[in-house]
């Protein structure tokens, strides 16, 4: 059996609740994310909420001029123009993660709960579960 690796990106609050709305179905990325299709996602709201909120599937990833990327899809991003260009700033290609099977915790999984099970630092983008990671987390996702 293939077992995937589950990629956990940090977001603003406000994009984590705009993804969980469903107003939002695009994030973006500066750096390319090496995930298939299919990949397991935990959804992690950073300060001040610091909490797991969700989980999703990424669909496909677009790499792309940024302005390429904001004529095909700013409808999905949840920002506007100026926060896009800014965050994009001097980059190349926009990495663009489309999130499909987004699922709402019940219960946000405060980030001192994590760290009451192991060790746990949360990305400032994203990063792959580690078998380190605290079970709270892994179990989360089911393969």
């Amino acid at each position: 059996m293939n077992h995937q690796r589950t990629l956990l990106l940090s977001l603003r609050p406000r994009f984590a609740t705009a993804i969980l709305n469903g107003t939002k179905n695009i994030e973006i990325r500066r750096r390319p994310v090496n995930a298939a299709p299919g990949t397991p996602i935990i959804l992690y709201a950073s300060s001040p909420q610091m909490a797991v909120v969700g989980t999703a599937r990424l669909g496909a990833t677009t790499v792309c001029a940024p302005d390429d990327g904001w004529r095909r899809f700013h409808q999905q991003f949840g920002l506007n123009r100026d926060e896009y260009d800014t965050y994009l700033d001097g980059a190349v290609n926009a990495h663009l993660l489309h999130l499909t099977t987004v699922n709402r915790l019940n219960e946000p999984l405060p980030l001192h709960h994590l760290r009451e099970q192991a060790p746990f630092r949360p990305p400032q983008s994203f990063r792959y579960i580690a078998a380190g990671d605290p079970a709270g987390l892994r179990d989360l996702v089911t393969t």
